[in-house]
């Protein structure tokens, strides 16, 4: 599988996914190593996608707003949680390649790169839309319809960079790591306002205890 995994079968790959009814959906079983979690990458971005757009309405009440962003917060540990079992994953189907001397290491990974292209994907989706919702009027139309070109050579730019990156890789002249994204606002043990917060109630519960 490893020998298959290139950018623009993950470009189909997500295309395809924001195609399907009802997507984003559970993830379509059996995908085999890497291609799991850049499907579960690729869910996690474009829940991300519908709460932000959610996250702005001003015609409902406030609890909804920070519910969406409770969501957000969620989809987005689980989006980096994927990118790195992205990289383990191709990493893991690398390590029998022996590293050439003076290998170059690279500091973006594989698995940032195909977070990149997912979102990119979402991003070229939605324009797509917008460039054909004639009813906005032709202004609109168009300057969706060059801002969508732009997109697409971005995708292009970037594909060709990762299967760079992933031949060399497969070479031994160039490396990378998994790095660990550590959001400490979302771990309780590390971020002051919830530590604070929930020392402050056992100290309540303490001085209520008979």
């Amino acid at each position: 599988m490893q020998a298959m995994l290139d950018a623009w079968a993950i470009v189909r790959f997500h295309d395809r996914e924001l195609a399907r009814a009802g997507w984003p959906a559970p993830l379509p079983p059996g995908l085999p190593g890497a291609w799991h979690w850049i499907g579960a990458n690729h869910r996690c971005n474009c829940l991300l996608w519908r709460e932000e757009d959610r996250a702005r309405r001003r015609n409902v009440p406030a609890s909804d707003i920070a519910a969406s962003k409770r969501l957000i917060d969620q989809h987005n540990q689980e989006r980096n949680d994927a990118v790195e079992a992205i990289d383990e994953a191709i990493l893991a189907g690398l390590a029998h390649v022996r590293k050439q001397p003076g290998a170059r290491l690279s500091s973006e990974t594989a698995g940032a790169m195909v977070d990149r292209l997912s979102i990119l994907a979402l991003k070229i989706h939605h324009m797509r839309l917008q460039a054909e919702r004639v009813q906005a009027g032709a202004a609109h139309v168009q300057a969706c319809g060059a801002k969508l070109e732009q997109l697409l050579a971005q995708r292009r730019d970037l594909a060709g960079c990762l299967d760079r990156l992933l031949g060399e890789a497969r070479a031994g002249d160039t490396y990378f790591k998994v790095y660990r994204q550590f959001k400490m606002y979302n771990d309780p043990a590390l971020n002051p306002c919830l530590y604070v917060q929930a020392a402050g109630q056992g100290a309540e519960a303490g001085k209520a205890a008979p």
